[in-house]
């Protein structure tokens, strides 16, 4: 299964994303001139509102994704000299030197480890330096993921799926809150948010289900048996009430390094 993504794609159809890193982002407390690591800076719409936060400072912006390094240093070009992007695992990631920052949404639920994350993390802080984030958990898209098991079950599609693994991480705000006091973050909050979020018909529903929710299955089939596993899942949502939902759930997360 490829780890790259349509960077392209995800650019054009991640504004509920986006919004939600905003809500995230007014979260983080910031004076102007600190060092901010983008834990997970996707192709770069949020990190371009991160810099903008920061006049005086400059942001390191992570991601795993090759395409979406790609997209971010296109994107934010014109912030080149107070930025840098990093292809990188963040499980792994070390930096030349602790940010006082990070700020992260909509990427920590890709990551299996997230006690060996939230250490890593906490290694990459300054003292007092504080963690903001957000990622899916909890019942995260359990209605479509269910669905999408069902297809990947189906016999047409089974053999493409024999070493299927879900690649989400999907926590609950109490496990959450134990791995990173584990990791010597203190004052930790943690809690989950509803987010359901409507798409405005067919059309915009399928791109963002094909290019985010079940881009890991596709990434599995071959062209010609995408359309066949994704056209049931539009039925489908077409009958929820309301339709063209995507059942969300926002963990959010809070936390400092201790002095």
């Amino acid at each position: 299964m490829s780890h790259d993504w349509d960077a392209a794609c995800y650019h054009a159809v991640s504004d509920p994303q986006f919004a939600w890193g905003l809500t995230v982002l007014e979260r983080l407390s910031l004076e102007g001139d600190e060092t901010v690591l983008d834990a997970g800076c996707g192709t770069g719409r949020l990190t371009a509102c991160l810099l903008d936060r920061l006049p005086r400072g400059r942001v390191i912006a992570v991601d795993s994704s090759p395409a979406m390094v790609a997209r971010a240093r296109l994107h934010l070009a014109a912030h080149a000299g107070r930025l840098e992007v990093i292809q990188a695992d963040l499980g792994t990631l070390s930096l030349a030197a602790p940010v006082d920052a990070i700020f992260s949404t909509a990427t920590f639920h890709w990551i299996h480890d997230h006690a060996g994350l939230f250490a890593r993390l906490h290694a990459t802080l300054v003292a007092g330096g504080r963690l903001e984030a957000q990622c899916g958990g909890g019942p995260n898209l359990a209605r479509v993921r269910a669905r999408a098991k069902r297809r990947a079950a189906a016999p047409r599609f089974a053999p493409f799926f024999r070493d299927w693994r879900d690649p989400w991480e999907y926590a609950d705000e109490a496990t959450t809150a134990r791995r990173l006091a584990a990791a010597g973050f203190a004052s930790v909050r943690t809690w989950l948010e509803e987010a359901p979020t409507r798409f405005a018909g067919p059309s915009e529903y399928r791109a963002f289900l094909a290019g985010v929710v079940i881009r890991p299955y596709l990434a599995c089939l071959p062209d010609d048996e995408k359309a066949a596993f994704v056209d049931p899942l539009i039925a489908q949502a077409s009958a929820d009430q309301p339709p063209w939902t995507l059942d969300y759930w926002r963990l959010n997360m809070s936390a400092v390094r201790p002095a």
